[in-house]
């Protein structure tokens, strides 16, 4: 069953989706881009990883806290100080779980072994990406850097309505030449550094459909970005997933938008 909106899901940005439709988008983008590709270009997985600090809640060992409060019962039952007793060779364990995130991205190369050549990097921005403070901003950022300095191509691609802007392109720039939006597209060709090529479309519009860049001198590959979230939609378990009868999407939407968005997702409670 596909989507009820024409476009981007607005329900598919909620934190406990979004996650499992980025990574799944990342699949499918390769799998289109793929046979597009002439040789000897392919697309290729890559992953961006790193170690946070778990989330996971740890709460406190009973036993400890029940042999220090039988310490200090047996200490004032005696008349005297109620001091914990401390051993000098038996040090407090504090565990601090670290958890490992990664984040797959498509890469386009050309050749193979030692002679290939990295070419083009598209990413798909997640939550942790546009989120202040977060250690999966901070890398993504210096590596965007990185890659802005580097002779490879980058398409950045934001279905996220909420979060700081985090693409390339500057966002003072961006809003003051594209007319309202809610999602968009940056590329950005290293042999042309001044430029940045922006799809910005709104929540009603269809995806774009953009031009991939390879090597100076080869022609743009087109890549269907609806298609893609169609396949990815429908593979995933996204229909049975989401109640569209939960209310508006988060983040708020606009008062047009709120009503039109409410209407898709009626009619899709509806039939159901």
């Amino acid at each position: 069953m596909p989507s009820p909106f024409p476009g981007m899901d607005p329900y598919l940005e909620h934190p406990d989706i979004f996650p499992d439709f980025h990574d799944s988008f990342v699949t499918y983008l390769r799998e289109s881009l793929q046979p597009q590709l002439p040789e000897p270009y392919y697309a290729a997985i890559g992953r961006l990883a790193w170690i946070e600090i778990s989330e996971r809640f740890i709460g406190p060992d009973v036993d400890v806290v029940a042999s220090w409060r039988s310490k200090v019962s047996a200490r004032e039952s005696s008349g005297g100080v109620a001091v914990a007793n401390r051993s000098a060779t038996e040090p407090l364990v504090i565990h601090v779980p670290h958890d490992e995130r990664i984040e797959p991205l498509v890469e386009i190369y050309l050749g193979r072994g030692s002679a290939r050549r990295l070419v083009t990097i598209i990413e798909v921005l997640s939550l942790t990406n546009k989120t202040p403070g977060e250690r999966g901003r901070d890398l993504y950022l210096r590596k965007q850097e990185e890659i802005l300095e580097s002779q490879v191509h980058l398409v950045e691609i934001d279905l996220l309505r909420g979060g700081h802007h985090t693409t390339a392109v500057p966002f003072d720039r961006l809003t003051a030449a594209a007319e309202a939006f809610n999602y968009h597209v940056s590329i950005h060709h290293f042999d042309n550094l001044e430029d940045y090529f922006v799809y910005p479309f709104r929540l009603p519009d269809p995806l774009p459909t953009i031009a991939v860049p390879l090597l100076p001198g080869e022609p743009a590959v087109s890549l269907d970005l609806q298609a893609v979230l169609n396949r990815t939609y429908d593979a995933g378990p996204y229909h049975r997933e989401i109640d569209y009868r939960t209310g508006p999407p988060a983040p708020p939407l606009s008062t047009d938008l709120r009503t039109w968005a409410a209407e898709k997702a009626n009619q899709r409670a509806a039939s159901e």
